[in-house]
């Protein structure tokens, strides 16, 4: 594997790590930030190993369509929630009214996040490209 693609599923394995940790001390908001962070980086990894740069964006359901059109077989993606995870990278960070982020968000949330993460379907697709 390419070093380039392999230090952004690395940075997407580390924010993961961090999304896990975080959620563990109840610190919700920030776990699913952090997941939201770790789906981006593992889809644009997967993106650069296929040889292409990735597009500009936060939306994982560009990222993906964008995968799909170098070629790539996408539809281990398709049951994972990534437009709620696109959402979330904003109203986890941001206060949007009166009330934090960290009001927002329960551990299920997190929890979801976390389990909605496309690490590992990047990761075995870039083990079978490579």
């Amino acid at each position: 594997m390419n070093a380039r693609p392999q230090a952004w599923f690395q940075q997407a394995q580390d924010d993961l790590g961090v999304a896990k940790l975080v959620c563990a001390n109840g610190f919700n908001a920030q776990a699913c930030y952090f997941a939201s962070q770790a789906a981006e980086k593992a889809l644009k990894g997967l993106i650069l190993e296929l040889g292409a740069e990735p597009p500009h964006t936060h939306v994982l359901a560009e990222l993906i369509k964008y995968l799909k059109r170098l070629g790539c077989d996408v539809n281990g993606f398709d049951a994972l929630p990534l437009r709620s995870l696109s959402r979330l990278a904003a109203t986890s960070r941001y206060p949007m009214d009166a009330t934090p982020p960290a009001d927002l968000f329960e551990p299920a949330d997190a929890n979801g996040a976390i389990a909605s993460s496309p690490i590992k379907p990047s990761l075995n697709l870039s083990a079978w490209i490579s």
